[in-house]
């Protein structure tokens, strides 16, 4: 008798019965049970009260009955979390058990238990099953690592499971290679920043030699993880190329499609000379053909694949035109699929077969085909110039069967013939201007009104034809009454003496009946151009068009290049990036084709982060420029609530640049108040021309950043001052002020207080302090600040340059030995050198004057005649710079050298010292 008795019983009270049989004494009774408790835990009921009496079974030799309870323990593990652990025993027992079967069924088992308080009883077993000497062992176990590493990455790091999964892509097991290859590919893809896939020549030889002897997902994971490798030079990449070429007469498709992926990628290298690079694009067009000959699931998934690599090389399939020809029982998908990639095909070779083919088409019955057939041969004649005649032709011809759907869209695309081939197929209008009655559909309405408009001169009776779409204007769609409204003008400066009357109409229809923004803006546009300069108008409207491009369907290249590298994924169905379509983006990469040279160089960025500090003083990381404005300006900017120091918004507005050329043009005044030092009045200019530039006087200024020197407000505290002077003719008030992030996080630390309103040319001097808790972006240059002020008429934007040494702060003096163990660590190439002229200072008023601006003498010595002063200097966030300040007594030049681990803050502090020293 078959199991599914087992799913038929409704009985009452039947946990307690087989609570009873579970304890019976007898094999096959206490068998029976537990497959009833599978059968009620399949079908939904709640069994969970029976899991000691389970767990107890679990010591038994049966292999049939071991894997029922396994089964139930991973179904019930999660909700009785204690009764788990009474499992753990049998676990580590099984993973020593002589049978190979039993042991790798305990292992897989452990990794499917999402239990925490177990996963440390499971790492023994694991690490003696990934050296077990029976392969399906080891296999099992390379994938409960990644399991494990799921719920608990820690763990598995601190216990060095991911290095032994390393030594297994050297097994001598080609699936256990394939499943170690599998589970780092998992592990990399949470953890994208790991380079845990480390792969050199030599590993790449032990996978692809694995390759040949894999199952097919064995191969598909392996050859997932060539696709990420980036060869050193062509030579390897051809190599590799020649190794994967057997995959593509696999029986599967998935393993033919990242076979292709691979060849697609390493093809970007090879030189188009090679006699090589010829026979790999033979090579690939049979796989990819026979993929055409599966069931249609399975067609369209390689279809949306083919589509990406004949944009990518239509080379490799140009000889396969015939393949893509529609079949009668093809389903919509897949027809519409074939076509898109016919019209890509299509050449001067084989146009005659292909517009023969899409005739045959546009007689067919299912509407939504038809049409695509009409618009491709319309494409065909925009592509491939020697055709265009045969298609006007062909659509000549389908117009005369005065079937509506193929007749509307002929004009739609014979619209975009006359742009491409202008003064060449007009002798058409007439017959077009037959089928007027019969359009009902906006988009063909709209291109038999641009033809009317746009060749008025050849048509007799225009204004009545465009007349006769003035009647319903109303009832006609925005894209219907915005090409009527500019066919009509066309007309009238075509026609002025015969048209005057019909544009006065349509102007009046589109800007007083109208409440459609955009009609009435065009009809205002209109309007105004015919009143106050004709000529004007004439040119603006009847100037000549751009001849339009063939492909306007491609997809762009740096999205098509990410979407070669994930040839045979959703991605490649969806014509979308992962990103797009994967919620919360864990793990997605983005990828991109190798570049194409003979050798590939390493990418490894050059740039080095600020990184160090003695030790308690963790300087923050200066994130890089992500976008101009960053979140500088949401425009909602109320005065600041008081209380903790305010940071700038965070809602952020995307890469938006609101002002086009960026701040950098848009200079007011400011003047920066230093902690116990004192304030340089910032690089300054006038306001941008952007029509407001007269409104709002932000200047109060000086030169560069060698200004005047002003006495501190107060020690250790930064404020900035600003000169406001109102420009427009109407009072100012509702004042705001935000700072766009910046390299040192500075923002206001209070409300912008204009106390009483701004007259017209009034001006106000106001100190607002500031604070460096707000939201840190590397800027360019680093001391760079853009700022937004708003008030009841505008928001002003300005950028200014601030001083560095406003951000050094009192506790910057370092001891002794931290200094010179500090310079010895730091790596020489940080070291900057510069020199400082016309500051005839001897070493003692120099330390002063820099002590006063907290740059503190750590050490002072006399070395063959000059002073040597070793000082130390930190930021608001914590970056620590070393100096050498070297004083010739006598000398009015003195020499500065300068350690530090963000070096690209040097020459700021560099300035720092200029400035301080020579006031």
């Amino acid at each position: 008798m078959t199991d599914s008795k087992y799913f038929t019983t409704t009985k009452k009270g039947e946990i307690f019965e087989l609570k009873a049989e579970l304890n019976s004494d007898k094999k096959e009774k206490k068998k029976e049970a537990v497959k009833k408790v599978i059968a009620s835990m399949t079908v939904g009921k709640d069994v969970s009260a029976l899991f000691p009496d389970v767990v107890n079974c679990m010591q038994t030799d049966n292999l049939e009955l071991k894997k029922l309870v396994y089964l139930y323990l991973m179904n019930y593990a999660k909700s009785q979390p204690d009764m788990a652990i009474m499992a753990v025993n049998t676990f580590v027992k099984d993973c020593e058990d002589p049978n190979p079967l039993i042991r790798a069924l305990a292992v897989r088992t452990m990794g499917c238990i999402r239990v925490d308080k177990i996963t440390e009883y499971l790492c023994e077993p694991l690490r003696k099953c990934l050296k077990d000497e029976d392969p399906y062992v080891r296999k099992t176990a390379a994938v409960c690592v990644a399991k494990l590493h799921d719920i608990n990455a820690q763990l598995v790091e601190d216990q060095g499971f991911l290095d032994t999964l390393k030594d297994l892509i050297s097994d001598s097991n080609p699936m256990v290679v394939a499943n170690a290859v599998a589970a780092l590919s998992e592990i990399a893809e949470s953890h994208p920043s790991s380079n845990l896939l480390d792969l050199n020549p030599q590993s790449i030889n032990k996978l692809l030699t694995a390759l040949n002897e894999c199952t097919e997902w064995g191969q598909i994971f392996i050859l997932d993880c060539l696709a990420n490798y980036m060869p050193k030079d062509d030579r390897e990449a051809q190599s590799i190329c020649e190794r994967v070429t057997p995959r593509l007469s696999h029986a599967n498709s998935a393993v033919v499609l990242s076979a292709v992926k691979v060849l697609m990628k390493f093809m970007e290298m090879l030189s188009k000379d090679l006699d090589y690079y010829g026979t790999l694009l033979k090579k690939l067009a049979p796989p990819l053909v026979t993929l055409l000959s599966a069931e249609p699931e399975l067609q369209y998934v390689a279809l949306r694949n083919i589509n990406l690599i004949v944009q990518k090389r239509p080379e490799i399939l140009k000889h396969e035109m015939k393949v893509f020809f529609v079949k009668y029982n093809d389903p919509i998908y897949v027809k519409l699929e074939k076509l898109d990639i016919m019209i890509r095909l299509a050449s001067q070779a084989n146009i005659a077969q292909v517009l023969a083919e899409l005739k045959e088409y546009a007689t067919e019955v299912d509407v939504d085909f038809v049409r695509k057939a009409v618009r491709a041969i319309g494409r065909c004649a925009i592509k491939v110039e020697q055709s265009a005649e045969r298609c006007v032709s062909t659509l000549l011809d389908l117009i005369q069967t005065k079937v509506n759907y193929v007749v509307q869209e002929a004009i739609v695309v014979i619209k975009d013939i006359f742009r491409k081939y202008p003064n060449k197929y007009e002798s058409v209008i007439a017959t077009l201007c037959e089928n007027l009655d019969s359009l009902d559909e906006p988009e063909a309405r709209a291109a038999m009104i641009w033809i009317v408009g746009e060749y008025a001169e050849r048509i007799d009776n225009a204004d009545e034809l465009l007349e006769s779409f003035l009647e319903g204007f109303h009832d006609e769609s925005t894209q219907v009454q915005l090409q009527l409204l500019t066919a009509i003008v066309k007309l009238f400066l075509k026609k002025p003496t015969e048209t005057q009357e019909l544009v006065q109409q349509v102007l009046s229809l589109a800007t007083q009946d109208s409440d459609n923004p955009d009609l009435r803006d065009r009809g205002y546009i209109y309007w105004r151009l015919l009143s106050t300069d004709p000529v004007a108008a004439k040119e603006v409207v009847l100037a000549e068009k751009p001849l339009i491009s063939e492909e306007t369907d491609l997809i762009e290249p740096t999205l098509l290049d990410e979407l070669i590298c994930y040839i045979g994924t959703l991605a490649s169905v969806y014509h979308k990036p992962p990103s797009a379509f994967v919620e919360g983006g864990r793990g997605v990469v983005h990828k991109s084709l190798p570049p194409r040279t003979a050798s590939s160089e390493s990418a490894e960025s050059p740039e080095t982060a600020p990184t160090g500090a003695p030790p308690g003083e963790q300087p923050d990381v200066i994130p890089a420029q992500g976008d101009l404005l960053g979140d500088l300006l949401n425009l909602d900017l109320g005065p600041p609530v008081s209380g903790p120091p305010l940071a700038t918004s965070s809602v952020q507005m995307g890469a938006v640049d609101l002002l086009g050329g960026g701040l950098d043009s848009l200079i007011g005044g400011t003047n920066f108040v230093a902690p116990p030092t004192a304030a340089v009045p910032a690089n300054l200019g006038a306001p941008i021309g952007s029509g407001l530039s007269d409104l709002f006087d932000l200047t109060s200024g000086v030169g560069t950043l060698s200004g005047s020197y002003v006495a501190p407000k107060a020690v250790g505290s930064i404020s900035m001052d600003l000169q406001l002077t109102n420009k427009a003719l109407q009072v100012m008030t509702d004042f705001a002020i935000q700072f766009n992030r910046n390299s040192f996080g500075l923002a206001p630390a209070a409300p912008l207080q204009v106390h009483a309103p701004l007259s017209p040319n009034q001006t106000v001097e106001i100190s607002l302090p500031l604070s460096t808790v707000g939201s840190v972006m590397k800027m360019e240059p680093l001391n760079n600040l853009q700022v937004a002020v708003k008030n009841n008429i505008d928001v002003f934007y300005f950028s200014t340059l601030y001083p560095l040494h406003i951000l050094f702060v009192e506790d910057g003096k370092m001891d002794r030995q931290m200094f010179l163990a500090t310079w010895k660590d730091i790596p020489n190439e940080n070291e900057a050198q510069f020199q400082i002229r016309d500051c005839p200072l001897n070493a003692e008023a120099a330390s002063s004057k820099l002590q006063s601006s907290n740059i503190f003498t750590v050490a002072k010595r006399n070395v063959e005649g000059q002073d040597m002063l070793y000082q130390s200097l930190k930021l608001t966030n914590g970056i620590w710079v070393l100096a050498e300040l070297r004083i010739q007594p006598g000398n009015p030049s003195c020499t500065l050298s300068l350690k530090c681990r963000a070096p690209e803050v040097s020459q700021h502090v560099y300035q720092a010292y200029e400035t301080i020293l020579k006031n």
